[in-house]
């Protein structure tokens, strides 16, 4: 069985953030019919949908975590190399995204993570096989 994952964020510049996002990896960018969203494809599985703030918010009937103060989630990737985990985390960084300390290797696993422009915690993993 195949699972779609569907990653929804709200962001505070729609334009900004899919062109963050395109700069790391993900393609395209279909616009809802609105203009309040947009969908952005990692691969044939994976999708980040992004969505002003007001949108995400009248969509979930709750208020938007405030980055600076809190984490809801942090959404992790696998990598096919340690030197593609930094490499991405690197084109993120480059493209106005924080990076959250150095890289970790942790038993055979090494991870990298940022923020985005948002301040959406991410993290690029490789595991050692």
């Amino acid at each position: 069985m195949t699972i779609t994952t569907f990653i929804n964020l709200p962001v505070r510049d729609l334009a900004s953030a899919a062109e963050f996002f395109r700069s790391i990896g993900f393609a395209g960018a279909q616009p809802s019919p609105d203009r309040t969203s947009l969908m952005l494809n990692l691969n044939d599985t994976t999708q980040l949908i992004l969505h002003i703030d007001s949108a995400f918010a009248e969509y979930t009937q709750v208020a938007i975590t405030d980055t600076e103060a809190s984490r809801e989630v942090i959404v992790g990737l696998a990598a096919g190399s340690r030197e593609r985990v930094d490499e991405l985390v690197d084109r993120a960084v480059a493209a106005g995204g924080n990076a959250v300390g150095p890289g970790q290797d942790v038993g055979g696993l090494y991870m990298r993570g940022f923020r985005d422009l948002d301040g959406h915690q991410w993290s690029f993993v490789h595991q050692a096989g």
